[in-house]
């Protein structure tokens, strides 16, 4: 697993074998790909020159950086960089780690950019995209802040409005229950509602939460959503998915 180092800005390899070794465990970072090509990526933390640091995502990854060390974390993981794209099998290793990956994060910082206080937390488009579900489910704690990076409130103290905004009980945001507690029609439908950017990713971002791994074939479109059906029947005798 590759890390961002919260102070020097660079590139920081464990092993996904050692990652239980980490002395106070690594952050996580959740947020919406608003920049596009200007967000940071992998080859820009390579380079840092000062064309990557006129980048409108150059802030946010700092600030990202900023408040994991804040929180006392050396390590941050923030996916637009973290991953070398570029390598077809890389991505895939990633994308089916990825729900582990937020579940062994000792925090999630869910950094909601089109939000400037608590009372506009709900109309947050973070709610609506297909991979921040894994995100808010599997991670024991999610911290929420604005896009000043002012404090909102974790998952647990919003439960309240997450359940109601969401749909999702209860006992599956604060982790007391296992997802494979609920039928698939039921998990199903928590990402109903959600989008992705491509196609694929609909079935791509829902892997992790029925406990699935399936190869990344971006030009399959609808073919990857039928694929993940197969994969959830030939594990599971759960039949809600036929009605859902």
């Amino acid at each position: 697993m590759r890390f961002i180092n919260t102070t020097s800005f660079k590139f920081h390899e464990v092993s996904d074998l050692e990652l239980h070794k980490l002395k106070n465990g690594y952050s996580i970072l959740s947020h919406r790909w608003t920049w596009g090509d200007n967000e940071i990526m992998y080859l820009d933390v390579l380079s840092m020159s000062s064309d990557v640091k006129a980048k409108a995502g150059y802030t946010k990854f700092t600030g990202a950086c900023a408040l994991a060390k804040r929180l006392g974390y050396d390590l941050v993981w923030i996916d637009t960089c973290c991953i070398n794209k570029t390598d077809s099998v890389e991505l895939g290793e990633a994308i089916n780690s990825m729900y582990r990956w937020y579940a062994m994060a000792k925090v999630c910082i869910a950094y909601l950019q089109d939000v400037n206080s608590l009372g506009e937390i709900m109309q947050s488009d973070w709610f609506n995209r297909g991979w921040t579900l894994q995100e808010l489910i599997a991670p024991k704690t999610v911290r929420f802040y604005d896009r000043r990076w002012n404090y909102l409130g974790d998952k647990s103290s919003l439960s309240n409005v997450l359940v109601k905004k969401t749909g999702i009980p209860t006992e599956a945001l604060k982790n007391i229950k296992p997802v494979q507690a609920y039928s698939v029609a039921q998990r199903m439908s928590w990402a109903a509602k959600r989008t992705t950017k491509r196609l694929e990713d609909r079935a791509y971002s829902l892997m992790g939460l029925f406990d699935v791994n399936m190869p990344m074939i971006y030009g399959e479109r609808d073919g990857a959503f039928i694929r993940l059906q197969e994969q959830i029947i030939s594990k599971s005798a759960d039949e809600s998915i036929f009605v859902w």
